[in-house]
């Protein structure tokens, strides 16, 4: 099923608190709230996809434990960005030094903060366009580094912060996290 964006402008401002508590009442779907207002419904992963996304978001979380250099979350956090977008990835990384900035409650909410590590996996339903146009929101939001991994077409798009983008034209090889999550490695082959 193909994400569903309603505009709601008329019923007022959806604050991050009312859109916290209407995320808490229907946690059977994702919701997002775009820039402009607009809320973003999306309907639970398929099993395919919630099983690979449980293995790069388990390899993330382990290659933080040991690095011990930030905090990983997976896909059900939501952030709120510096364009006041609420959006969640798939799964994402902060600096332990960035996380530590925020309150007790900044960081049990819709965390006013951009990852610096993003991961968007594509499910079949998803289209290329609107995934990329969310991962270029991410980076112009201060994200560092970003993945977004099309199964489908076996292609890994690497988002970076001077702009510069490349493409993985394989599940052959391995991601590396450069210098945004030094040691960190995804063998793409799992991702088959």
């Amino acid at each position: 099923m193909e994400a569903i964006t309603l505009n709601l402008s008329i019923l007022g401002e959806l604050t991050n608190e009312k859109l916290y508590q209407l995320c808490q009442m229907n946690k059977d779907v994702q919701i997002e709230r775009t820039c402009k207002g607009d809320l973003v419904i999306m309907a639970p992963a398929g099993g395919g996809t919630g099983r690979k996304n449980i293995r790069i978001s388990a390899r993330l979380d382990n290659w933080n434990q040991k690095s011990n250099l930030g905090v990983a979350f997976d896909s059900s956090t939501g952030f709120t960005l510096p364009n006041s977008a609420v959006r969640s990835p798939d799964s994402s990384w902060i600096t332990a030094e960035r996380w530590a900035q925020l309150t007790e409650e900044e960081q049990e909410g819709f965390a006013p903060i951009c990852p610096d590590f993003v991961i968007e996996l594509m499910s079949p339903s998803d289209r290329l366009k609107k995934t990329q146009e969310k991962m270029q929101e991410w980076m112009d939001n201060g994200c560092r580094l970003g993945w977004l991994i099309d199964r489908k077409n076996e292609k890994l798009y690497i988002y970076r912060a001077d702009g510069s983008m490349s493409v993985l034209e394989s599940f052959n090889g391995v991601a590396s996290g450069e210098n945004v999550l030094p040691g960190f490695e995804l063998d793409l082959t799992e991702l088959k």
